[in-house]
Parts: structure tokens; C-alpha cells; sequence
């Protein structure tokens, strides 16, 4: 596993800092610790700084999420190293975060924003005092736009997706001239693999002794769920791509060869989400050998999944599938069809069991609160989070459950209906503030889900927001008790 005697990973101290990039933490430790022991690599941050270290520059990551450091420290330590340029990943939970961050560094460092949350409001961000040292906004994937601000600033009217606010006319410009579209979608198999000295905890080694490792397998999302931030509506820019399976079985192997990585978790849209990609990732798994040696988990799509034949099902088995992540949400029908899932509760039954039988974990992600939600359907969630439970009991697989409070972001179709009901405002829809379900902050059911506690506070559906959160902390703490007896 890579060394980190610092929190600033990569950074070769002997030389000028080009570049920092800071993972902003999910809220301000200084008021309350860090609970949980592991959180998510920032693997687009990884991807961005070892493209730019290929290049010649000098780059670190400061990951102060999973380092647990307070806004004020990480301030301070930003300061002391004094980078030419910081770069920051805006997420709407944790844009004030990064947005104190910022109004923090000294004046001489530049500021480079980019994320989710940069995309779906740039003027609003660009526009706030506190960003008042940005000197570029790029929208969608930055490889190589990264690196052409780095070595000149000035050409950022050249790029395409960089934005920044004109010093005479006080408004958001952006960049681009003809010729320059290839920078808005790299070849992700032409990019060097991650380098692993710029992540935290990536590898590691996990609770059952293996070695793992995250990696991406594809770029982009085809499916539009109402909620999330990767809805294909919500990027318009980016071009869904696969990476070769060439490229990504030589990174598992470079993996297992410098850090003896034998578990793999691909933690991008379409790894299990697309019948072409599976086929084509089976057939060189199998030709590889990979499942003699490693296991792998990936996110998947119950749509697809309950499409695929009881051969392919045994063929990801043979080789080295150990768990998929379903996004199953909703256990009411008609709040499927409203979020746009494209499945119904019999088809989530059947792909759970049909996996579950094979001997393959799957851990289901469900939403409780969901705008215009009835008690009854929020009771039909919680009462399919019990039946899945029960119904793999007995089977080699296990099933897990992870249960959030929904929240709005901006960008989104969800985001979209909440506003043109005229009943919210952009403020009210991005207070996220931490919680805290525990009420003191001890209960070891509630400590891997420290990082995904977050609300606005707005009651969207019939059920009250204490209500939701009491559902929450109860299977939270149902699934924990699963967990110890098995």
C-alpha cells in the first residue's frame, strides 16, 4: 500500500507545488469527530493528478475527509505549502465547506473549481465572494484542460467548459474555440491507471484480510433516475464510453503486481448496468483467467441483471464476481415509475434471489422520502428491505441493506420539479447540514454511515423528517445487528 506520512498525498516537497487539489470534508470536525474508519478514494481527483504528474508538474492531494481535518486546519496547512493553483471538487452537501476553504487562501494562489455541483450552478458559484480567487470553472472531465491552465492560465479562453467571471464586465465567460472539443471528453484508455500515492486507503487492506483496490471501468451514465447526479439529463456533456478490457484488466494486474491487490470494487455506472459491457468484460475475464485470482464487486442494474440468462449469471460466478450494488430505491411501484428506475418490487425479488442463489452478495441501496411519498409507500420500502432479508436468509449470498434520507441536487430532474412547484427556493433546497441519528454520536451501528448523513431538512412527502430518520436509524442499526450475527 502506498505511504502517506503526510495528509498531502503525491506531493514532492523538494519542488514548487503546481497544483493541490483538496477533497473538502463533509462537514467541520472541529465540532464533531470523524466517526467513521473508511471513506470512498477520490479516484477524479487520482485520475486528474496523475495526468498531471505525466505532464511535469508538481501535484498533491489533500483529502480532508478521510484524514478527518478540520476547515481550519486545512486552511492552514493550503496556506504553508503555498501552491500556485488549489483545485476543489464542488458537492452540493459540502459546497459550504469547500466554499469557507476557499474564502481562506491567500489572495496569490489560484483557484480552480470543477464537480457535480460546479457544473449544475456555475454562475451562482462563480459569483460568490467567496470564489473570488477562482480563475477557472471546468465543467465535465479535466484531464487535459488541468494541465493546459497549469501551463498558462491565459489560454483558458481557448478551452472549452472553463469558465470565470470577466474582470471589466463582472460577469461569468466562457472559454472555447473551434478545434478544441476533444478536451471535453479524453481517451479514457489513453490516460495513465491512477496513481495509487495520490489516493487514501487505496489499496487497503479490507475487513475480511484482502487487498483492495477501487478503479472505473466507464465513463458516464445512460439512465436518467430522477434523483441522482449522474442522470444522463444532467450531464448532456459528457459521452458514456467503456473503457477497453484490455486497459482495465492491465491495471488489475499492475495492482496485484506493486501492491498485491486480489479485490476489486469498479465503482462506475455501467460496469453490471450494460448487457454489451457485461459480455464483453465476461468473455475477457475468462480469457484472462481473472477469477482464478481475484474477486470482484461492481454497481449493477437490476433491469439488465433480470435480463441476462442463468449463463451469464454463472459465467460472472466463475469469474470472480463477490458482490453487486443495486440502486433499488423504492419498494412502491409507483415511486419507481416516478423516479424513472425501470423496474417494478417482483423484478427486484427475482434478480436478488437469482444472484443471492449463486453465492453472490448484493447490497441494496434505498431512498426513504421521496417527494410526494405516502406513508403506505415509504412502509412498502422498509417492508422490502425486510422481505429481501429474509428471502436470502437461507441462500450462499448475502444481502445487505444501506438506506438514505432523500436530498436534492441541483441539476437533477428532481432538482427541476422541486423548483417549478414555486414551494422552494434555491437556499432552502441547499441547506445540507449533517446529522447526526445517533443523538450523541456513539452508537457503532451508525459508524460507516457517518459520511452519508446529510438533509435539508424539508419534509417532501407525507412522512415527517423525524419520522424518516427513525426508519433510518432502526434498519441501520437492524442491518448492523445482521452483520455481527453472521
Amino acid at each position: 500500500m502506498p505511504e502517506h506520512s503526510s495528509p498531502v498525498a503525491g506531493l514532492d516537497r523538494a519542488r514548487e507545488t503546481d497544483l493541490l487539489f483538496v477533497n473538502a470534508p463533509l462537514r467541520d470536525y472541529a465540532e464533531r469527530p470523524r466517526l467513521n474508519d473508511f471513506t470512498l478514494p477520490v479516484l477524479g481527483m487520482g485520475y486528474l493528478a496523475t495526468y498531471a504528474a505525466t505532464q511535469g508538474f508538481n501535484v498533491g492531494v489533500l483529502d480532508a475527509e478521510a484524514h478527518g481535518i478540520p476547515i481550519e486546519n486545512t486552511i492552514a496547512m493550503v496556506n504553508a505549502l503555498a501552491p500556485r493553483w488549489v483545485g476543489l471538487n464542488l458537492l452540493a452537501p459540502t459546497y459550504e465547506m469547500s466554499a469557507e476553504i476557499a474564502a481562506g487562501l491567500n489572495p496569490d494562489i489560484k483557484l480552480m473549481l470543477g464537480g457535480h455541483h460546479a457544473k449544475a450552478m456555475p454562475a451562482q458559484i462563480l459569483t460568490d465572494s467567496r470564489m473570488r480567487h477562482c480563475q477557472a470553472l471546468v465543467l465535465g472531465e479535466g484531464e487535459t484542460r488541468v494541465v493546459e491552465l497549469l501551463r498558462d492560465h491565459r489560454r483558458r479562453g481557448d478551452l472549452p467548459g472553463v469558465m470565470w467571471v470577466d474582470p471589466v464586465l463582472r460577469q461569468p465567460v466562457t472559454g472555447g474555440r473551434p478545434g478544441m472539443s476533444h478536451h471535453l471528453a479524453p481517451d479514457i484508455d489513453a490516460l495513465p491507471y491512477v496513481d495509487r500515492r495520490y489516493l487514501t486507503q487505496d489499496p487497503r487492506v479490507a475487513e475480511d484480510g484482502l487487498i483492495e483496490a477501487n478503479m472505473v471501468g466507464a465513463r458516464g451514465c445512460p439512465y436518467d433516475c430522477s434523483f441522482c447526479g449522474a442522470a444522463v439529463s444532467a450531464n448532456p456533456d459528457v459521452k458514456i464510453r467503456v473503457r477497453h478490457p484490455d486497459n482495465i484488466i492491465g491495471e488489475m494486474l499492475e495492482l496485484r503486481s506493486q501492491y498485491g491487490v486480489t479485490a476489486f470494487r469498479f465503482v462506475d455506472d455501467l460496469f453490471l448496468g450494460a448487457r454489451r459491457v457485461i459480455d464483453t468484460m465476461t468473455t475477457a475475464f475468462a480469457a484472462e483467467g481473472i477469477g482464478e485470482w481475484a474477486v470482484w464487486d461492481a454497481t449493477g442494474r437490476i433491469n439488465i441483471l433480470d435480463r441476462a440468462s442463468d449463463q451469464s449469471l454463472d459465467a460472472l460466478v466463475a469469474n470472480g464476481l463477490r458482490e453487486v450494488a443495486l440502486g433499488i430505491e423504492s419498494g412502491s411501484p409507483r415511486v419507481l415509475k416516478y423516479i424513472d428506475k425501470r423496474i417494478h418490487p417482483d423484478m427486484i425479488r427475482s434478480v436478488v434471489r437469482r444472484l443471492t442463489k449463486r453465492g453472490i452478495g448484493v447490497k441494496g441501496y434505498f431512498i426513504l422520502g421521496f417527494p410526494g411519498e405516502t406513508a403506505a409507500e415509504l412502509n412498502d420500502t422498509v417492508q422490502l428491505v425486510h422481505e429481501l432479508w429474509e428471502l436470502t436468509d437461507n441462500l450462499p449470498g448475502r444481502f445487505r441493506s444501506s438506506v438514505f434520507e432523500f436530498r436534492p441536487y441541483p441539476g437533477t430532474p428532481e432538482w427541476s420539479r422541486l423548483m417549478g412547484t414555486g414551494r422552494f427556493t434555491e437556499q432552502q433546497l441547499l441547506a445540507y447540514d449533517a446529522v447526526d441519528l445517533t443523538g450523541d454520536g456513539v452508537d457503532e451501528a451508525m459508524r460507516q454511515r457517518d459520511e452519508f448523513n446529510f438533509s435539508v431538512g424539508i419534509q417532501f412527502g407525507d412522512v415527517p423528517v423525524h419520522e424518516v430518520r427513525r426508519h433510518l436509524a432502526d434498519l441501520a442499526r437492524q442491518q448492523h445487528a445482521r452483520l455481527i450475527a453472521a
